[in-house]
């Protein structure tokens, strides 16, 4: 298997903004259901029709690690829909002159995996675009629902409680 997904981004903010503003999931990806304070905590970000994928929070060390699992996925523009299923994603903080570096990798996000140019693209542009903007000025520019791919907030909660009902019984 080839090297997984990584890009650093370099921001002027202290390591434990940084890891807020991670943290804050829907300010900088998109709308999520779950939390993501707590190891332990699940979580839930769809953009319907394309793609959904849970996530366990399965460390957080302030101001220097975020760690997630996928605990379900669905890639609907690649032949192994639930590809992500089993990886994981890493944000790992260090200081770095006046700011901090945030090393992201999605690990299991490989050159050899089918969406890996569409799921790198995308990761690049919410890391070091929205990520880094939500980081160093309070605002992100996560995902916009609209028109037919709008989940309603039941919605978004029935495909939360789903997956955590498909990961209880692993």
């Amino acid at each position: 298997m080839s090297q997984d997904y990584t890009t650093t981004i370099t921001v002027a903010a202290t390591p434990q903004r940084a890891f807020d503003a991670i943290s804050d999931v829907a300010a900088w990806w998109g709308r999520i259901t779950g939390t993501t304070a707590a190891v332990g905590d699940e979580f839930v970000y769809v953009v319907p029709g394309l793609h959904y994928s849970g996530f366990r929070v399965t460390a957080l060390e302030p101001g220097s690690l975020v760690e997630w699992l996928v605990t379900g996925s669905y890639l609907d523009f690649v032949d192994d829909h639930q590809e992500w299923n089993g990886t994981t994603v890493r944000f790992e903080i260090t200081p770095a002159g006046d700011g901090a570096a945030v090393v992201f990798t999605h690990e299991g996000l490989g050159q050899d995996v089918p969406c890996y140019e569409t799921c790198a693209n995308a990761w690049s542009m919410f890391v070091r675009g929205s990520l880094k903007a939500l980081i160093e000025t309070g605002r992100g520019t996560p995902y916009e629902f609209t028109g037919g791919e709008q989940l309603l907030p039941h919605e978004h909660e029935a495909l939360h409680q789903g997956i955590a009902e498909a990961v209880g019984r692993l």
